[in-house]
Protein backbone atom coordinates (compact mmCIF):
# COMPACT_ATOMS: atom_id res chain seq x y z
CA UNK A 1 0.00 0.00 0.00
CA UNK A 2 1.03 3.46 -0.20
CA UNK A 3 1.71 5.95 2.51
CA UNK A 4 3.23 9.31 3.76
CA UNK A 5 6.43 7.62 5.77
CA UNK A 6 8.00 10.10 8.07
CA UNK A 7 11.99 9.42 7.72
CA UNK A 8 13.95 12.27 9.32
CA UNK A 9 13.57 16.55 9.57
CA UNK A 10 11.72 17.39 6.84
CA UNK A 11 12.06 13.83 5.15
CA UNK A 12 8.56 12.45 4.05
CA UNK A 13 8.43 10.09 1.60
CA UNK A 14 5.62 8.51 -0.50
CA UNK A 15 6.63 4.83 -0.24
CA UNK A 16 5.06 1.19 -0.99
CA UNK A 17 4.71 -0.10 2.50
CA UNK A 18 3.12 -3.93 3.07
CA UNK A 19 -0.31 -3.53 4.00
CA UNK A 20 -1.05 -4.05 7.65
CA UNK A 21 -3.03 -7.09 9.45
CA UNK A 22 -5.15 -6.89 13.05
CA UNK A 23 -4.40 -8.17 16.32
CA UNK A 24 -6.75 -9.32 18.57
CA UNK A 25 -9.21 -6.74 19.90
CA UNK A 26 -7.88 -4.63 16.84
CA UNK A 27 -9.38 -3.53 13.48
CA UNK A 28 -8.43 -2.63 9.67
CA UNK A 29 -9.80 0.44 8.14
CA UNK A 30 -9.30 1.80 4.60
CA UNK A 31 -8.79 5.25 5.51
CA UNK A 32 -10.22 7.94 3.96
CA UNK A 33 -9.12 11.42 4.87
CA UNK A 34 -6.25 12.74 6.82
CA UNK A 35 -5.44 16.02 8.26
CA UNK A 36 -2.36 18.08 8.02
CA UNK A 37 -1.93 19.40 11.96
CA UNK A 38 -0.06 21.56 13.46
CA UNK A 39 1.51 18.80 15.28
CA UNK A 40 2.82 17.55 11.53
CA UNK A 41 4.32 20.51 10.75
CA UNK A 42 6.29 20.71 13.93
CA UNK A 43 7.12 16.88 13.24
CA UNK A 44 8.48 17.94 9.95
CA UNK A 45 10.40 20.76 10.45
CA UNK A 46 11.13 20.73 14.15
CA UNK A 47 11.04 17.53 15.85
CA UNK A 48 12.90 18.22 18.60
CA UNK A 49 11.04 21.20 19.44
CA UNK A 50 7.62 18.76 19.04
CA UNK A 51 8.28 17.15 22.07
CA UNK A 52 8.71 13.94 20.22
CA UNK A 53 12.09 11.37 20.74
CA UNK A 54 12.39 9.50 17.62
CA UNK A 55 16.09 8.53 18.98
CA UNK A 56 13.91 5.97 21.69
CA UNK A 57 11.40 3.03 21.23
CA UNK A 58 8.05 4.88 22.28
CA UNK A 59 7.20 4.08 25.79
CA UNK A 60 3.81 2.13 25.05
CA UNK A 61 4.20 1.78 21.60
CA UNK A 62 7.04 0.56 20.77
CA UNK A 63 7.60 2.40 18.15
CA UNK A 64 10.76 4.32 16.26
CA UNK A 65 11.38 5.76 12.58
CA UNK A 66 10.38 5.68 10.30
CA UNK A 67 6.71 6.45 11.21
CA UNK A 68 3.73 6.71 9.23
CA UNK A 69 1.86 10.08 9.71
CA UNK A 70 -1.81 11.02 10.01
CA UNK A 71 -3.33 11.11 13.70
CA UNK A 72 -6.79 13.03 12.75
CA UNK A 73 -8.10 10.83 10.16
CA UNK A 74 -11.44 8.59 9.22
CA UNK A 75 -12.04 5.26 7.67
CA UNK A 76 -14.02 2.73 6.96
CA UNK A 77 -13.95 -0.84 8.66
CA UNK A 78 -12.40 -3.61 6.30
CA UNK A 79 -11.44 -6.89 8.66
CA UNK A 80 -11.83 -7.30 11.78
CA UNK A 81 -9.16 -8.71 14.65
CA UNK A 82 -9.92 -11.65 17.02
CA UNK A 83 -12.12 -11.20 19.90
CA UNK A 84 -13.60 -7.25 18.42
CA UNK A 85 -17.47 -7.05 18.70
CA UNK A 86 -19.87 -4.15 18.71
CA UNK A 87 -18.08 -3.08 15.06
CA UNK A 88 -18.93 -4.52 11.52
CA UNK A 89 -17.21 -4.20 8.40
CA UNK A 90 -18.91 -1.51 6.60
CA UNK A 91 -18.96 1.39 9.76
CA UNK A 92 -17.35 4.49 8.80
CA UNK A 93 -15.57 5.98 11.64
CA UNK A 94 -13.38 8.82 13.07
CA UNK A 95 -10.29 7.26 15.27
CA UNK A 96 -9.64 8.65 18.80
CA UNK A 97 -6.10 8.25 18.15
CA UNK A 98 -4.60 8.43 22.12
CA UNK A 99 -2.42 5.79 23.64
CA UNK A 100 -2.02 6.31 27.27
CA UNK A 101 -0.69 4.00 30.51
CA UNK A 102 -3.33 3.99 32.81
CA UNK A 103 -1.10 4.37 35.75
CA UNK A 104 0.69 7.62 35.98
CA UNK A 105 -1.01 10.38 38.22
CA UNK A 106 -3.18 12.11 35.41
CA UNK A 107 -4.11 8.99 33.87
CA UNK A 108 -5.56 7.87 37.67
CA UNK A 109 -7.55 10.82 37.39
CA UNK A 110 -9.11 10.42 33.96
CA UNK A 111 -7.31 12.79 32.37
CA UNK A 112 -5.65 10.58 29.57
CA UNK A 113 -4.37 13.65 27.56
CA UNK A 114 -2.19 14.55 30.42
CA UNK A 115 -0.37 10.96 30.35
CA UNK A 116 2.98 11.46 31.29
CA UNK A 117 3.66 8.93 28.47
CA UNK A 118 0.96 9.94 25.80
CA UNK A 119 1.71 8.22 22.09
CA UNK A 120 -0.67 9.17 19.02
CA UNK A 121 -1.68 7.26 16.44
CA UNK A 122 0.21 8.95 13.08
CA UNK A 123 2.69 9.91 15.61
CA UNK A 124 4.27 7.42 17.54
CA UNK A 125 2.57 4.53 16.70
CA UNK A 126 2.75 1.09 14.22
CA UNK A 127 0.74 3.26 11.10
CA UNK A 128 -1.10 6.19 10.63
CA UNK A 129 -3.84 7.97 8.66
CA UNK A 130 -1.85 9.03 5.83
CA UNK A 131 -1.57 5.63 4.23
CA UNK A 132 -4.45 3.51 1.96
CA UNK A 133 -4.88 1.08 5.56
CA UNK A 134 -3.95 1.06 8.76
CA UNK A 135 -4.86 -0.85 12.28
CA UNK A 136 -6.02 0.10 15.33
CA UNK A 137 -7.49 -0.90 19.08
CA UNK A 138 -11.25 -1.30 18.42
CA UNK A 139 -12.01 0.66 21.19
CA UNK A 140 -10.54 3.71 19.55
CA UNK A 141 -13.64 4.04 16.72
CA UNK A 142 -16.33 6.30 17.22
CA UNK A 143 -18.85 5.09 14.66
CA UNK A 144 -19.89 8.02 12.52
CA UNK A 145 -24.26 8.80 11.97
CA UNK A 146 -25.12 8.38 8.30
CA UNK A 147 -25.74 12.23 7.93
CA UNK A 148 -21.85 12.41 9.15
CA UNK A 149 -19.48 11.88 5.48
CA UNK A 150 -15.72 10.92 6.02
CA UNK A 151 -14.88 13.91 5.24
CA UNK A 152 -16.12 15.33 8.16
CA UNK A 153 -15.07 12.55 9.96
CA UNK A 154 -11.44 13.34 9.69
CA UNK A 155 -11.98 16.92 10.98
CA UNK A 156 -13.43 14.90 14.25
CA UNK A 157 -10.22 15.19 15.84
CA UNK A 158 -9.50 19.12 15.37
CA UNK A 159 -12.97 20.27 16.37
CA UNK A 160 -12.55 18.03 19.50
CA UNK A 161 -9.96 19.71 20.08
CA UNK A 162 -11.33 23.27 20.30
CA UNK A 163 -14.32 21.31 21.98
CA UNK A 164 -12.57 20.67 24.66
CA UNK A 165 -11.02 24.19 25.60
CA UNK A 166 -14.61 25.22 25.15
CA UNK A 167 -15.99 22.99 27.95
CA UNK A 168 -12.14 24.15 29.88
CA UNK A 169 -13.83 27.84 29.81
CA UNK A 170 -17.07 27.03 31.37
CA UNK A 171 -18.95 29.43 29.86
CA UNK A 172 -22.68 28.82 29.91
CA UNK A 173 -25.46 30.03 26.85
CA UNK A 174 -25.97 33.75 26.28
CA UNK A 175 -22.13 34.04 27.71
CA UNK A 176 -19.39 36.31 25.42
CA UNK A 177 -16.42 35.15 24.28
CA UNK A 178 -13.06 36.29 22.11
CA UNK A 179 -10.93 33.64 20.32
CA UNK A 180 -7.22 34.97 19.28
CA UNK A 181 -5.91 33.31 16.09
CA UNK A 182 -8.63 32.02 13.25
CA UNK A 183 -7.03 29.00 12.12
CA UNK A 184 -8.59 25.70 12.16
CA UNK A 185 -8.64 25.33 15.57
CA UNK A 186 -10.15 29.10 16.06
CA UNK A 187 -12.74 28.35 13.77
CA UNK A 188 -13.49 24.79 15.57
CA UNK A 189 -13.70 27.04 19.06
CA UNK A 190 -15.98 29.51 16.70
CA UNK A 191 -18.48 26.23 15.92
CA UNK A 192 -18.21 24.85 19.20
CA UNK A 193 -19.53 28.13 20.64
CA UNK A 194 -21.98 28.26 17.98
CA UNK A 195 -23.64 24.77 19.36
CA UNK A 196 -23.77 26.09 22.90
CA UNK A 197 -25.66 28.87 22.34
CA UNK A 198 -22.87 31.49 22.72
CA UNK A 199 -23.99 34.15 20.13
CA UNK A 200 -21.77 37.06 21.10
CA UNK A 201 -18.26 36.09 19.77
CA UNK A 202 -15.64 38.25 18.61
CA UNK A 203 -12.95 37.04 16.89
CA UNK A 204 -8.82 38.37 16.42
CA UNK A 205 -6.76 38.06 13.45
CA UNK A 206 -4.41 39.99 12.30
CA UNK A 207 -4.16 37.82 8.88
CA UNK A 208 -6.89 39.18 6.04
CA UNK A 209 -7.68 35.42 4.16
CA UNK A 210 -8.18 34.14 7.51
CA UNK A 211 -10.34 36.67 8.50
CA UNK A 212 -12.35 36.25 5.25
CA UNK A 213 -13.02 32.73 6.01
CA UNK A 214 -14.03 32.63 9.14
CA UNK A 215 -16.26 35.81 8.43
CA UNK A 216 -17.66 34.13 5.63
CA UNK A 217 -19.33 31.34 7.96
CA UNK A 218 -21.04 33.91 9.70
CA UNK A 219 -18.07 35.43 12.37
CA UNK A 220 -17.67 39.07 13.34
CA UNK A 221 -14.11 39.74 13.33
CA UNK A 222 -11.66 42.28 14.14
CA UNK A 223 -7.98 42.93 12.97
CA UNK A 224 -5.52 43.65 16.13
CA UNK A 225 -3.03 45.47 14.30
CA UNK A 226 -5.11 48.10 12.59
CA UNK A 227 -7.97 48.16 14.27
CA UNK A 228 -8.73 49.06 18.10
CA UNK A 229 -9.17 45.25 19.48
CA UNK A 230 -10.30 46.90 23.03
CA UNK A 231 -13.23 49.05 20.99
CA UNK A 232 -14.38 45.93 19.67
CA UNK A 233 -14.75 44.32 23.15
CA UNK A 234 -16.29 47.18 24.72
CA UNK A 235 -19.16 47.24 21.83
CA UNK A 236 -19.77 43.45 21.80
CA UNK A 237 -19.90 43.19 25.54
CA UNK A 238 -21.49 46.93 26.90
CA UNK A 239 -18.31 47.46 28.51
CA UNK A 240 -18.12 44.57 30.78
CA UNK A 241 -15.33 42.38 29.16
CA UNK A 242 -15.86 39.23 27.62
CA UNK A 243 -16.81 35.87 29.89
CA UNK A 244 -14.19 33.71 28.01
CA UNK A 245 -10.88 34.13 25.93
CA UNK A 246 -9.18 31.48 24.10
CA UNK A 247 -5.67 31.77 22.75
CA UNK A 248 -5.77 29.95 19.42
CA UNK A 249 -2.89 31.63 18.32
CA UNK A 250 0.31 30.68 20.13
CA UNK A 251 1.49 34.06 20.16
CA UNK A 252 2.30 35.53 23.39
CA UNK A 253 0.71 39.35 22.71
CA UNK A 254 -2.71 36.70 21.86
CA UNK A 255 -2.15 35.92 25.90
CA UNK A 256 -2.02 39.44 26.86
CA UNK A 257 -4.67 41.05 25.13
CA UNK A 258 -7.50 37.97 25.91
CA UNK A 259 -6.63 39.08 29.45
CA UNK A 260 -7.34 42.65 29.16
CA UNK A 261 -10.25 42.06 27.68
CA UNK A 262 -11.85 39.59 30.47
CA UNK A 263 -14.38 40.74 32.46
CA UNK A 264 -13.83 40.35 36.11
CA UNK A 265 -13.40 36.74 37.08
CA UNK A 266 -13.01 35.42 33.73
CA UNK A 267 -10.97 33.29 31.83
CA UNK A 268 -8.31 32.79 29.50
CA UNK A 269 -8.22 29.08 27.27
CA UNK A 270 -4.46 28.44 26.01
CA UNK A 271 -5.59 25.97 23.16
CA UNK A 272 -2.81 26.94 21.00
CA UNK A 273 1.13 25.84 21.06
CA UNK A 274 3.44 28.12 22.18
CA UNK A 275 7.19 28.24 20.70
CA UNK A 276 8.74 31.05 22.61
CA UNK A 277 8.54 31.93 26.24
CA UNK A 278 6.46 35.39 26.88
CA UNK A 279 6.21 37.89 29.84
CA UNK A 280 3.38 39.12 31.79
CA UNK A 281 2.47 40.79 34.73
CA UNK A 282 0.44 37.85 37.46
CA UNK A 283 -1.12 41.15 39.10
CA UNK A 284 -3.32 41.42 35.98
CA UNK A 285 -4.75 37.61 37.90
CA UNK A 286 -4.78 39.40 41.06
CA UNK A 287 -6.45 42.52 40.85
CA UNK A 288 -9.91 41.31 38.86
CA UNK A 289 -9.78 37.80 39.59
CA UNK A 290 -9.02 35.99 36.05
CA UNK A 291 -7.77 32.67 35.13
CA UNK A 292 -5.59 30.85 32.53
CA UNK A 293 -6.40 27.11 31.92
CA UNK A 294 -4.39 24.94 29.64
CA UNK A 295 -6.70 22.63 27.70
CA UNK A 296 -4.84 19.81 25.55
CA UNK A 297 -6.39 17.83 23.20
CA UNK A 298 -9.93 15.70 23.88
CA UNK A 299 -11.51 12.75 25.46
CA UNK A 300 -13.64 10.25 24.22
CA UNK A 301 -16.74 12.52 25.30
CA UNK A 302 -15.58 15.21 23.30
CA UNK A 303 -15.66 13.06 20.18
CA UNK A 304 -19.03 11.84 20.79
CA UNK A 305 -20.20 15.81 21.22
CA UNK A 306 -18.73 17.02 17.81
CA UNK A 307 -19.82 14.05 16.24
CA UNK A 308 -23.41 14.72 17.38
CA UNK A 309 -23.07 18.20 16.27
CA UNK A 310 -22.14 17.49 12.99
CA UNK A 311 -25.25 15.89 12.66
CA UNK A 312 -27.35 18.43 13.97
CA UNK A 313 -25.87 20.57 11.14
CA UNK A 314 -23.17 22.78 13.04
CA UNK A 315 -20.38 22.41 11.05
CA UNK A 316 -19.77 23.97 7.71
CA UNK A 317 -16.70 22.87 5.93
CA UNK A 318 -17.05 25.90 2.93
CA UNK A 319 -14.13 28.21 1.94
CA UNK A 320 -11.48 26.57 4.51
CA UNK A 321 -10.98 23.30 3.99
CA UNK A 322 -9.15 21.49 0.95
CA UNK A 323 -8.83 18.46 -0.39
CA UNK A 324 -4.96 16.77 -1.62
CA UNK A 325 -3.98 14.04 -2.81
CA UNK A 326 -1.91 11.40 -0.76
CA UNK A 327 1.15 12.14 -3.08
CA UNK A 328 0.25 16.05 -2.23
CA UNK A 329 1.16 15.90 1.07
CA UNK A 330 4.63 17.33 1.48
CA UNK A 331 3.31 20.13 -0.84
CA UNK A 332 0.64 21.32 1.51
CA UNK A 333 2.81 20.81 4.39
CA UNK A 334 4.75 23.56 2.92
CA UNK A 335 1.80 25.29 1.57
CA UNK A 336 0.64 25.61 5.30
CA UNK A 337 4.42 26.54 6.57
CA UNK A 338 3.80 29.16 4.56
CA UNK A 339 0.59 30.67 5.85
CA UNK A 340 -1.23 29.92 3.21
CA UNK A 341 -5.10 28.10 3.58
CA UNK A 342 -7.07 26.71 6.96
CA UNK A 343 -7.12 23.02 6.66
CA UNK A 344 -6.13 20.50 4.27
CA UNK A 345 -7.33 17.20 4.15
CA UNK A 346 -4.87 14.32 2.23
CA UNK A 347 -7.21 11.73 0.61
CA UNK A 348 -5.64 8.39 1.44
CA UNK A 349 -7.96 6.50 -1.05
Amino acid sequence: MKAAVFHAQEDLRIEEVADPSPGPGQVKLRNAFAGICGSDLHVYYTPEAAGLDFEHPHPLTGSTLPQILGHEFSGTVVELGEGVDGISVGDRVAVWPIYYCGDCAACRRGMYIACQKIGFHGLSSDGGGMAEFTTVDASKLHVLPENVDLRLGALVEPMAVAWHAVSRSGVESGGTALIAGAGPIGIGVWFALKARGIEKVLVSEPSADRRAIIAALGATVVDPVTEDLGAAVTALTDGDGVDVAFDAAGAGPAITSSLASLVPGGRVVVVAIHERTMDFLPTQLVMAETEIAGALAYLPEDFDAVIAAMAAGVYDTTGWVKDVPLDGVVDAIHALRGGAGAKILVQSN
